[in-house]
């Protein structure tokens, strides 16, 4: 049995963990507060250019796209069975008429095998921004559109591609 303290700290640890994992809300607040009233060339110059651009009477609307990944996560199959003791009893006539009692013991099935879960799987990783600008070329608003997990700990790929720390 673990001490209280051991029992406390484990059941702790996730908690502090996601608590310094960067959402796509993080992302987000960092880029509005890094970008907006800057130039959209500033931005396509550190990051990459647009992959598309809609005019409009007012500025235009960029879709940036970056950080494309492929993650693979592994199939996940069940544990196994604690050791477990099997007693086989056969009994058969020998060559000369008598009964032969034969007793095995195996200390687990040997026709156990794990179950798949979740079979593995290949996921991409991106970040995609809406970038709206005036006129003038100036960002106006600036927010993810379509972010995924993180390639670590993260909880936005967004966050990890702009480099967004908590």
């Amino acid at each position: 049995m673990y001490p209280a303290r051991t029992l406390i700290a484990l059941l702790l640890l996730p908690l502090v963990m996601l608590a310094g994992c960067t959402t796509t809300e993080d992302a987000n607040r960092a880029l509005q507060s890094r970008w907006i009233g800057q130039p959209v060339e500033r931005f396509f110059a550190a990051y990459g250019p647009p992959i598309d651009e809609y005019p409009l009477s007012s500025g235009k609307i960029y879709t940036w796209r970056g950080g494309d990944r492929t993650r693979y996560i592994p199939p996940v199959y069940s544990r196994p069975e604690p050791a477990r003791t099997v007693v086989r009893t056969q009994t058969r006539q020998d060559g000369s008429g008598q009964t032969v009692t034969q007793t095995r013991v195996i200390t687990r099935d040997p026709f156990w095998e794990p179950e798949l879960i979740t079979p593995g799987r290949y996921e991409q990783l991106f970040c995609e921004l809406q970038i709206n600008t005036d006129k003038g070329g100036m960002i106006s608003t600036i927010r993810a559109s379509n972010d995924t997990t993180g390639n670590g700990f993260s909880l936005s790929r967004c966050a990890e591609v702009l480099g967004v720390e908590k």
